[in-house]
């Protein structure tokens, strides 16, 4: 089994800035890709921004230059950088991360974290 745990949500104001850490923990062998997704009252989720193995990173239009993803291989993390926040960006941001749990897993399996609430205030 595969935990997400994420942290770092929150309130700030309009043009501050956030930063978002998420953890997987449990049966890994290794994590393909690990990324943020959001969702907002009375919209479907997201894809904010994501991040393969190899350092290929993808970004909504709505967030580049603005955000940054970064993963720290060793410790199975996942971060996103937040600045230059807007009220648009309000929504619960999901960690999401496809994970093989032995070396002769074919096809990773994706999990989700719990998610964490980021409120922008204008």
């Amino acid at each position: 089994q595969v935990q997400l745990v994420e942290s770092g949500g929150g309130l700030v104001q309009a043009g501050g800035s956030l930063g978002l850490s998420c953890t997987a923990s449990g049966s890994i062998y290794s994590i393909n890709r690990m990324g943020w997704y959001r969702q907002a009252p009375g919209k479907q989720r997201e894809l904010v921004a994501d991040s393969a193995s190899g350092g290929t990173t993808n970004y909504a239009d709505s967030v580049k230059g603005r955000f940054t993803i970064s993963r720290d291989n060793a410790k199975n993390t996942v971060y996103l950088q937040m600045n230059g926040l807007k009220p648009e960006d309000t929504a619960v941001y999901y960690c999401n991360a496809d994970v093989k749990v032995t070396r002769t897993t074919v096809i990773p399996r994706n999990y989700w974290g719990q998610g964490t609430q980021v409120t922008v205030s204008s």
